[in-house]
């Protein structure tokens, strides 16, 4: 299994760049295979949507899209991925920011009954309240 940094991850979905955009594209079309896949932490989506978000003013759609193409990808493994298509799903329909459900659904599999937050955006997902 081969770690991926959020960096091939966006060269990847942007094509921004020609010579890193081609060099990406092969890794994860060509050279990755499913017994030597590529490994997205949950740090490097999460990352990855904030660089879409920031950077690129992807809209949340086209971010929910972009996390959907990583998932579909028989030889990437994205870390908890469960969590990472409910987040995506809740960013998708406009229920909260990606990074918030993740915290929240994150906090939930570690067996916490609810998240603490001062974020009113937050407050919109399950399980989050004010302190």
């Amino acid at each position: 299994m081969i770690g991926l940094d959020t960096n091939i991850l966006v060269r990847y979905l942007t094509q921004d760049d020609r010579v890193q955009a081609a060099q990406a594209t092969n890794l994860i079309e060509t050279r990755l295979t499913e017994d030597d896949p590529g490994f997205i932490s949950i740090v490097a989506i999460a990352e990855m949507v904030w660089v879409l978000g920031r950077h690129y003013r992807f809209r949340s759609g086209q971010i929910a899209g972009a996390i959907e193409r990583m998932l579909r990808i028989d030889t990437l493994i994205v870390e908890s991925e469960q969590e990472v298509f409910e987040a995506m799903t809740a960013l998708r329909d406009g229920h909260g920011e990606f990074a918030d459900a993740l915290i929240g659904l994150s906090s939930t599999k570690a067996g916490c009954s609810r998240v603490l937050t001062f974020d009113r955006k937050a407050l919109r997902l399950p399980g989050f309240e004010l302190p």
